[in-house]
């Protein structure tokens, strides 16, 4: 896919790989629409893009709010066009310190599922079927190498991450005769709050920056059409071909 003139909606684009995706993707002459709860830190990312030169907008919301979601797809259709580009970037570790899933409150698995899993269901419900319509488009989800290893302590996430997955293999099959694609990929380990508040005693000079594995998925995205609808990528082994 050349992003060039598309617009990409990024939710979780306030901060860590959700930010330098928007940047990264703006860079590269894509329309941005920026989605997160926090609209000062989102007002902060785009004014980043058009210092230099790019086109932000936006669109602060919820993806975890029912009512919150067709908001955020109306206004996003609205200030930017019909969203060509879905990165499902947006998502929670719930309760911190982690703790095992016996031990995790209802609630807590909910809202987990919620951010991680319903949310870009009920956007891609949204988004998609204007993508169909036109006869192409791309579903992105930022996915973890927790959604297919099992450890302790990380069990609501792992397992919205291991649904939010096969999500995906659904969705593929079925907009695939529409001409839509949906690839998930996983950044790995990166230098960011979420993974600070997971893992503190981790050593961040150990950890990717946010801005490298951005460059990653974007090449992935613009090589997107020679990759099967459905795939699961890591981006620190995609080679660019």
């Amino acid at each position: 896919m050349n992003v060039e003139g598309r617009t990409a909606l990024v939710t979780g684009a306030s901060r860590g790989l959700g930010a330098a995706l928007a940047r990264a993707l703006a860079r590269k002459a894509a329309k941005v629409v920026l989605v997160a709860r926090g609209e000062e830190a989102l007002e902060r990312v785009a004014r980043e893009i058009t210092r230099e030169g790019g086109t932000a907008f936006v669109v602060p919301g919820d993806v975890a709010d029912k009512t919150a979601i067709h908001r955020i797809a109306a206004v996003a259709a609205a200030v930017a066009g019909p969203a060509e580009l879905l990165i499902h970037n947006a998502s929670t570790l719930g309760r911190t310190p982690l703790v095992p899933l016996l031990d995790t409150e209802c609630e807590d698995l909910a809202r987990v599922l919620e951010v991680n899993l319903v949310g870009p269901f009920r956007l891609t419900r949204l988004l998609a079927g204007s993508m169909a319509l036109r006869g192409e488009g791309l579903v992105l989800h930022v996915t973890s190498d927790a959604s297919v290893n099992a450890y302790p302590n990380w069990g609501a996430y792992s397992v919205s991450k291991a649904a939010l997955d096969h999500l995906g293999r659904v969705l593929a099959a079925e907009l695939a005769p529409a001409g839509v694609k949906v690839l998930a990929v996983d950044p790995g380990e990166m230098r960011t709050r979420m993974h600070a508040d997971a893992m503190p005693e981790a050593d961040p000079t150990t950890l990717a920056d946010p801005e490298d594995v951005a460059a990653q998925v974007v090449s992935i995205i613009e090589h997107s059409e020679s990759i099967a609808t459905g795939a699961r990528l890591e981006a620190s082994t995609w080679s660019g071909s």
